[in-house]
């Protein structure tokens, strides 16, 4: 069995759903006339060497298969008549291919892509898992130190709130204290005001009784005013002093008359 492959270069305006029935086709074919298909290389859309139907850009496709020559004549003639493809191209890879060690190799590398495939798979998901588990730590931290943030806030505030509570009680206290001190002073002012009031009336009223009584019995010596008593109490001093009478003071009216100068001429 020989071994070939086959470049199909497909119009670029075509979406991926219109590409895949040509593709599917080829590889019907190689099933039906007992080829092997290898691989199928998809390769995207690149641009031409020269223009193909008025087309700069084509997307290419190439398969690798084993078969013989009807299965080779198939495939272009389902190529020619199919506007789909712009070009095409079979190229003899080998005459007398060993199939059975084609499929050996097949396997091993589709049992490589698949352990590749599951080992990036398993490194995707550790890396996910790790992401994962990193974000959680990152928002438990965060959600921590928020914790943290707001129970300092809220100590912090309770400590003002407190602070301020204290202050303003212990200012309260201070207003009282002045404010009891304050009213004593002015009400020990008021008593001592009251004192003093009540000793200066009582002295007035007795002074007035006095006067009052030395008034209504001026010839009891023992009860005359005191002023009175010392007039009449003098010239009894004078007298014990002098050994001569002293005669009372007299009033200003009870003076002596003058005589006439003419009496004592005739007398």
């Amino acid at each position: 069995m020989r071994r070939y492959e086959t470049f199909l270069i497909i119009d670029p305006d075509l979406s991926q759903d219109q590409r895949e029935p040509l593709t599917g086709r080829v590889e019907e074919l190689i099933a039906q006339m007992d080829g092997f298909l290898i691989s199928t290389d998809d390769w995207g859309e690149k641009k031409l060497a020269y223009d193909i139907k008025k087309k700069r850009r084509g997307y290419y496709v190439r398969f690798d298969f084993c078969g013989l020559a009807p299965l080779v004549n198939e495939i272009e003639r389902f190529f020619r008549i199919d506007d789909r493809a712009l070009k095409y191209m079979t190229v003899l890879l080998n005459k007398d291919a060993d199939l059975e060690k084609i499929k050996e190799e097949k396997t091993a590398k589709e049992t490589a892509a698949a352990e590749k495939a599951a080992k990036e798979a398993a490194a995707t998901e550790t890396a996910a898992t790790e992401t994962a588990a990193t974000e959680t730590a990152a928002k438990e931290a965060a959600a921590k130190e928020a914790a943290a943030t707001e129970t300092a806030a809220a100590t912090e505030t309770a400590a003002k709130e407190a602070a301020a509570t204290e202050t303003a009680a212990a200012e309260k206290a201070v207003a009282e204290k002045a404010a009891k001190e304050a009213a004593a002073t002015e009400t020990a002012a008021a008593e001592k005001a009251a004192k003093e009031a009540a000793a200066t009336e009582t002295a007035a009223a007795e002074k007035t009784a006095v006067e009052t009584t030395a008034a209504e019995t001026p010839s009891d010596p023992d009860n005359a005013p005191e002023e009175v008593q010392e007039k009449e109490s003098a010239p009894a001093e004078e007298k014990a002093k002098t050994g001569r009478d002293v005669p009372a003071s007299e009033p200003e009216d009870s003076a002596p008359e003058k005589t006439p100068s003419s009496t004592k001429e005739e007398a």
